[in-house]
């Protein structure tokens, strides 16, 4: 029997159990590795219209999480969950259409749910939404509202807009260039994991630009940085490494392999 048949078969969620209590019985399964267990109880929320058990069915059916990854029906759930209102929901869905993964690949349609989710505080649309604003491939240049959503984004803690607002302020797109601030974001987005600002940070301390010159500190964030994956470390990585001793680079590469330094606020 198909999912969604079998789904329609459980009607409506229990009358003896609050909707609270069930999603948090969904969310830990989930967090389990659970999902059929989790889908069991999301579906007949889903099914009773509540949107954010609609937005996680249809994220589901994206991952292929507990059910066979199904784009389709993923876009069916998660355009509900939109309709409703649902921020997750909305940013889930502007994905599908920005990838055009079960839908026709559509930009605005993708900018407009990801701005709904945006002002609604959702951090992670917020990001994107910074992204898509800051680029102008797929959107109108607007570097103010760029900034706007990145700050906002970056207050929520996405490391990958503390990377942006420092590209904003070395670049001065839509504000007066400041390198002070420009290494200040980069060193949050780094201490967050982010290897672009990583590779960012070690450009800045190599360079002395916006914060004191340090070639062993440049190089501790451009290894990891480099392996983090960010194709702007390798534009330093090579000249940083040939100005230090051997035993500069074996401090370097000793801290590089050390966890993150607890992140300032």
């Amino acid at each position: 029997m198909r999912w969604l048949e079998a789904l329609a078969k459980k009607g409506r969620p229990d009358d003896d159990a609050t909707i609270a209590d069930r999603m948090a019985e969904a969310y830990e399964a989930s967090r389990r590795g659970d999902y059929a267990r989790a889908l069991a109880i999301w579906g007949p929320l889903a099914q009773a219209g509540m949107a954010r058990a609609q937005n996680n069915v249809g994220a589901c059916f994206t991952e292929g999480l507990g059910v066979a990854r199904d784009p389709k029906l993923a876009a069916q759930w998660l355009s509900l969950a939109a309709a409703a209102g649902d921020s997750v929901g909305q940013r889930n869905c502007a994905a599908l259409y920005f990838k055009g993964d079960g839908v026709e690949q559509d930009y605005p349609r993708a900018l407009a749910l990801y701005r709904a989710a945006a002002e609604q505080d959702d951090g992670p649309a917020q990001d994107m939404l910074s992204w898509m604003l800051l680029e102008g491939d797929v959107a109108t240049p607007d570097y103010g509202a760029a900034r706007h959503f990145a700050e906002r984004a970056a207050a929520h803690g996405v490391a990958a807009s503390m990377t942006r607002l420092g590209m904003i302020f070395h670049n001065a797109l839509g504000v007066e260039r400041d390198p002070v601030q420009a290494a200040q974001w980069w060193r949050r987005g780094a201490e967050r994991g982010d290897a672009d600002g990583q590779a960012m940070l070690g450009a800045a301390l190599h360079l002395g630009s916006g914060v004191e010159r340090n070639p062993v500190e440049a190089f501790v964030w451009l290894t990891r940085a480099r392996a983090g994956g960010s194709p702007l470390a390798g534009q330093f990585f090579q000249a940083v490494r040939a100005a230090l001793t051997p035993a500069q680079i074996a401090e370097a590469e000793r801290r590089a392999a050390m966890p993150l330094p607890e992140a300032t606020p």
